[in-house]
């Protein structure tokens, strides 16, 4: 921490703060006060001036957060100051995290930018609502740098530098345990053999909840799940979709009160990727819904074909963690285990059909064109990873396929509140 406050104490440009070395954050992405248009406008004009006035001789790259399909605002802007600015989306599937694969690339291409020299600037961005990701991001840049190493700290110093309100305002699920999840990935990146691993085509057997929690002080609940991530059996269409949804008015639906010690819900949905798990808390009238807890996974990562997730290893509602057992934290034995089977690779249709399998718009990433001018005489790219830009794309989505051939070890896969604590030799990539 006192690191963080060393960084923060140097005196950064007008208008920006600094994270670390050559890496800085406009400054109002931690205000809670949304500024309207010509304000925008002027602030960034006022902070590119600035910046040319006293940095002539520098060079600047804009990562910008948001949710808009077009061109953003700040790049309209900043473009006519010579600054290159590249568009990310600010969620994956509601979900405030991005593709493991654009992470990798957002991370490996900023590393390249800030080895070309001291006077090249990294500055972040976020549009509105998109202060979630930005924080993030940062972290996720700061461990990949090697700044720091505990992913639930560093997580939590960035969160710290904006009010609270700022984080439940536009999240109303806490996404940090997701998020951590993902932070942990990228630590992994020096201790399995190939980084990031390629998506694993995998089924998705089951979900078994032990201990039921209440909601509205029923004694239970009435849960339906969804799950979204781009479809396995269509390798050529990344986009994301809804590839399961429980139908509401079925037999399968039914009421689990806390005396039910577990309960075991078969799903038999194919995945392969970036994939975000939901589950719902159906009310009597089968029409209205709450959400119970989502998290979001990369099949890659899946090792042992078990994820078994705690209460606070789960996103959920900011006020509902009392509807959960007190002693679900507590004790190992109480997880939420999601349990996975390899895809065999010469089925042709879903064993259980996805009730609900609708197109749904993803976001991609802004295309590098210009950007790759200025590192196209590096290899910046990791050779075991073909992580390619989709330059004729404004944003690109993962590309890799698994290896459905690969046996995983059994046992279960459990992430720990540290680093240190994980069993990384359990999660290495099998050869």
């Amino acid at each position: 921490m006192a690191l963080f406050r060393k960084f923060f104490f140097k005196k950064p440009p007008d208008g920006l703060l600094l994270i670390t070395d050559n890496i800085y954050v406009f400054d109002h992405c931690f205000s809670m006060k949304e500024m309207e248009e010509d304000h925008f406008e002027a602030h960034i004009r006022g902070v590119a001036a600035h910046l040319l006035d006293n940095f002539g001789d520098h060079s600047f790259m804009i990562s910008n957060f948001g949710i808009r399909d077009e061109e953003s605002p700040i790049y309209h802007i900043l473009s006519e100051y010579g600054m290159t600015v590249l568009d990310y989306p600010g969620h994956y599937e509601g979900c405030p995290l991005l593709t493991m694969e654009m992470v990798h690339c957002i991370l490996k291409s900023s590393e390249s930018w800030l080895s070309l020299g001291q006077r090249n600037f990294l500055i972040m961005h976020c549009e509105q609502g998109c202060w979630p990701i930005l924080a993030f991001m940062l972290a996720a840049l700061l461990i990949y740098l090697g700044q720091y190493s505990d992913e639930q700290k560093t997580l939590d110093m960035l969160y710290k530098q904006s009010p609270v309100e700022l984080l439940e305002m536009f999240s109303p699920l806490n996404p940090m345990p997701s998020q951590l999840r993902y932070l942990r990935y990228v630590s992994m990146r020096n201790v399995v053999p190939e980084w990031p691993p390629a998506d694993r085509a995998l089924t998705l057997d089951s979900v078994i909840l032990r201990m039921v929690p209440d909601f509205h002080g029923q004694g239970g609940f009435r849960p339906i799940f969804r799950i979204y991530g781009p479809d396995p059996l269509m390798p050529t269409d990344q986009t994301p979709k809804v590839l399961f949804s429980t139908p509401k008015r079925s037999n399968v639906v039914r009421f689990y009160s806390q005396a039910d010690e577990l309960v075991k819900i078969n799903l038999q949905c194919h995945v392969q990727g970036d994939v975000v798990l939901e589950c719902i808390n159906l009310y009597e009238d089968l029409d209205r819904e709450d959400m119970v807890f989502r998290i979001m996974f990369n099949t890659g990562f899946i090792r042992s074909n078990i994820l078994m997730l705690n209460r606070d290893q789960i996103d959920i509602l900011w006020n509902t963690q009392d509807q959960f057992p007190k002693d679900f934290r507590a004790e190992a034995s109480v997880l939420y285990q999601v349990i996975f089977s390899d895809m065999d690779a010469t089925t042709s249709h879903i064993t259980t059909e996805p009730v609900s399998h609708q197109e749904k718009q993803g976001l991609g990433i802004e295309e590098f064109a210009k950007v790759l001018d200025i590192f196209n005489h590096l290899d910046w790219l990791d050779g075991k990873k073909n992580t390619s830009l989709h330059i004729p794309q404004r944003k690109a989505s993962s590309t890799s396929q698994g290896n459905i051939d690969e046996s995983p070890a059994d046992g279960s896969e459990t992430f720990f509140d540290t680093k240190e604590e994980l069993d990384f030799d359990s999660l290495s990539v099998n050869r």
